[in-house]
């Protein structure tokens, strides 16, 4: 390897003979280096060397070495891959300790069995990339070592810093994306779960530290709270146990609250075994058992120490995690078949691993009391992920560690199980992550069972699919989805108020306002219904509005049209009796033309009444009010001509008046003419400047949609009235100074009644009108023109009536002339 020209490291961290103690629990990731050889040696012939006494072999990084061969050996068997390359492999282990990740990464860069670093001498090895390690803490430190040699590292474990600190390490590529996406993972499985009130547990160290910084916003933003967070002090040797567990128990009882059923634990190897430590200990300190629903990073791992057999695993049955998406490549269980400790010629971690893994002893010690292996033991059996395998093609002849990053860069190929690889922009590996449930059996024993997919890539709603029914809980659930909430939900008609004092999970149940809903649990407000709908007596749902006008079909129309009918009967009837007697001298007296105009124009006004009853269409609600009011000025225009000509005849008996000649059907007909005609030019200027149209009115009623009539102008619509008001006044103040004329033109008396309840009628309509809506707004308006025509017809006609059909002897000018 030619050598760099840069500083001589000082001498890497010498490890002393005694320096690992029995018993300590000290357990490091294993690195991994690819070197291509042109005499490539057979399967780990160079062992890294173990000091340990008694190490504690890590199931996982085990089976990813065993991974790692079965890939160099598929690579190096298949032609199609690397031509005329032969591919090799060193392991070096670097036992979780930073200065033996130091001193092994300086190893491979020096001479072999030679500390020297930045020069080495041995061209037999060729290396081009580092693959290593699993914790985040080894991989920088691998790191900040190759950057200076642009030399590509993949690592397969976790590496979770922020963007701008990947920035010290462009040389590294992500085998596990970003924990980001593990994050937003867990916050949707959170919401499609609903717990909003769960506990946090990290180590405390860094990268706990880190986790909480990063997830407590998180959290925040995605309306999930936490009830408590709790930092688990790192355990190293088994001596200190007893302390450890003596200062853990003074936090224990917040673990206990029965609200939080969901707890979300970040950490890595030396996490999940203190964790584990203090699972099994806990019911002896707080005499009661910790039965909830774990959720795991996936870089937590429950099968990787042998020695965990000493511990309760039951607190994790049913534990939810995220892991980055694999299949087991094609041969690789055949390839672990025929691993054995006595034959796997190099591997210097089998043997330990072996014993560990199977509680056998390949070797008889003085009063070691575990039993014999047999050597025949299957390594498939050993529960774990497995790392899959992957291919591609490149010129690998004289080829420089720095030129492979063009090519990592842009790798896109599939793998021996078809999967596609690609890294993105930031080197970290595009892919998914398998949402999975870990079953823990009475005998320790585990299965992962894998029940959905996370897609980071897909859109948001899609990201995480689910398999709910499949998932297998803590036995303590009794197959129940388990509740971690701070408060029973919100039911439906009520909404969440804040709490003061306490986190926005926590809060009161308020009942929703008049007006509006709430149809779901849990909302944060109440909302108001669309217009066309109204709220339920329990405020939980909208209902449609019901269409509302006077219908000829209900009791109130059906008598308005009743006594409309009536009236018109009775006027008609009046009328015929009138001119059957036109002849009579009170007929004559009473001015028949006049009469019969007035008569006429009473009819009219009772069967426009019947204008106002029924849907609202274009053309009724064009012609109601115009119609009504014009029929009524013809009236109150007759009225007024009947009043002027008792007058006028009165002031025409006087000696030397000249009134005679304005005495004549000639002025009572001017005078019906010109009142009608003003009202019509109203008329006209309305239905040119805005006419009434059909509308339906949502906000009037609270569950009813008004049909009605927009009068378009309301000041068009009050001038109209007003109009007739005028008439009625000028009418009544004409009649009631005329009412004390000699008897004889005395029908200035009877006009005056019947303009008092006339002026009655519709001074009192206008805030009757105005206080009502919908249907009754229409029954005040047709009461008015009913009772007000009545009102005319009643007051003026009734004592000529009398006279004609019950008194026919008074019907003689003498009479007339005395009676009046």
């Amino acid at each position: 390897m030619s050598s760099i020209n840069c500083s001589i490291y000082d001498d890497p961290f010498p490890i002393p003979h005694n320096f690992y103690q029995p018993g300590v629990l000290l357990i490091g990731g294993i690195t991994a280096q690819v070197a291509f050889l042109n005499n490539p040696p057979s399967f780990l012939e160079h062992p890294a060397s173990i000091v340990v006494e008694e190490p504690v072999s890590i199931t996982k990084n085990y089976q990813n070495i065993l991974a790692l061969a079965f890939a160099v050996k598929e690579l190096n068997e298949n032609p199609n891959f690397l031509p005329n390359i032969s591919l090799g492999l060193y392991i070096l282990n670097s036992y979780g300790l930073g200065r033996m990740t130091f001193k092994a990464t300086l190893s491979v860069l020096s001479a072999q069995q030679r500390l020297v670093p930045n020069f080495s001498c041995d061209n037999r090895q060729k290396f081009i990339a580092v693959i290593g390690g699993r914790l985040s803490e080894t991989s920088a430190q691998i790191g900040s070592i190759l950057n200076i040699y642009n030399t590509p590292q993949l690592t397969y474990g976790s590496f979770s810093l922020a963007k701008d600190d990947k920035k010290q390490f462009p040389s590294i590529y992500q085998m596990v994306p970003d924990d980001t996406y593990q994050y937003r993972g867990v916050v949707k499985l959170l919401h499609h779960f609903q717990w909003t009130w769960i506990g946090l547990l990290a180590m405390d160290d860094d990268m706990g530290n880190q986790f909480l910084r990063r997830i407590i916003p998180l959290l925040s933003e995605n309306s999930v709270c936490f009830a408590f967070i709790y930092k688990i002090t790192k355990l190293n040797y088994i001596k200190d146990m007893s302390d450890f567990m003596l200062n853990q128990a003074e936090h224990f009882s917040i673990l206990t609250d029965k609200k939080v059923n969901a707890f979300y634990f970040y950490g890595e190897l030396f996490a999940m075994l203190t964790l584990r430590i203090t699972l099994y200990f806990f019911p002896f300190i707080s005499l009661s058992h910790l039965d909830k629903v774990w959720i795991v990073t996936s870089h937590s791992d429950f099968e990787s120490y042998a020695i965990q057999r000493i511990f309760d695993t039951d607190p994790l049955n049913g534990a939810l995690s995220f892991a980055v998406h694999s299949n087991q490549p094609p041969g690789f269980q055949e390839f672990q078949r025929t691993i054995r400790p006595l034959s796997a010629g190099g591997d210097g971690f089998i043997q330990i691993f072996w014993e560990q893994a199977f509680s056998c002893a390949l070797k008889y010690k003085q009063g070691d009391m575990k039993k014999i292996c047999s050597g025949e033991e299957k390594l498939e059996s050993v529960p774990g992920p497995l790392k899959r395998s992957e291919g591609g093609r490149m010129d690998f002849h004289n080829i420089e560690p720095w030129q492979l990053h063009k090519f990592l860069r842009k790798t896109l190929f599939n793998n021996s199980v078809g999967e596609h690889i690609q890294f993105d922009q930031d080197g970290e590996l595009v892919t998914v992550f398998d949402f999975t449930n870990w079953i823990i059996f009475s005998n320790g024993s585990f299965a992962r069972l894998k029940l959905g997919q996370l897609n980071p890539q897909a859109p948001s709603e899609n990201e995480l699919t689910l398999e709910d029914d499949q998932i297998v809980w803590h036995r303590s659930f009794n197959q129940v989805l388990p509740i971690s909430v701070c408060n029973d939900p919100c039911q439906p008609g009520f909404s969440k108020s804040k709490k003061e004092g306490e986190k926005f999970c926590c809060y009161d149940c308020t009942p929703c306002p008049e007006g509006m809903i709430s149809e779901k649990k849990d909302m944060d407000a109440c909302v108001k219904c669309p217009d066309h709908q109204f709220p339920s007596e329990s405020h939980q749902e909208c209902l449609l509005k019901v269409p509302s006008y006077l219908s000829y079909k209900e009791t109130i129309g059906i008598i308005f049209v009743i006594l409309a009918v009536s009236f018109s009967l009775v006027t008609s009837l009046v009328l015929g009796t009138f001119m059957k007697y036109k002849n009579t001298p009170i007929v004559k007296a009473n001015n028949r033309s006049l009469t019969y105009i007035l008569l006429l124009s009473l009819l009219l006004c009772f069967l426009s009444s019947l204008m106002f009853i029924g849907k609202p269409g274009k053309v009724t609600c064009l012609l109601r009010q115009i119609t009504f009011s014009l029929i009524f000025c013809v009236a109150l225009s007759s009225v007024l001509a009947k009043t002027i000509t008792v007058i006028l005849a009165f002031m025409a008996t006087k000696p030397g008046t000249h009134m005679r000649r304005w005495v004549g059907k000639k002025l009572a007909y001017s005078i019906v003419l010109s009142g009608s005609l003003i009202h019509a030019v109203i008329c006209v200027v309305w239905v040119c400047i805005s006419p009434p149209f059909p509308q339906m009115n949502i906000h009037a009623q609270p569950r009813e949609i008004i049909l009605e009539c927009n009068e378009g102008s309301a000041m068009m619509f009050y001038s109209v009235l007003g109009y007739l008001g005028f008439l009625a006044s000028v009418s009544f103040t004409v009649a009631f100074l005329a009412r004390k004329l000699p008897g004889s033109f005395n029908e200035a008396k009877f006009i005056t009644f019947s303009m008092l309840v006339f002026c009655s009628v519709w001074f009192s309509f206008i805030p009757s009108y105005l206080s009502s809506k919908g249907k009754s707004m229409v029954a005040v308006e047709i009461f008015s023109i009913l009772s007000s025509a009545a009102g005319l017809l009643v007051c003026i006609f009734s004592p000529k009536c009398y006279i004609l059909l019950l008194r026919p002897e008074m019907n003689i000018r003498e009479q007339i002339i005395r009676i009046m």
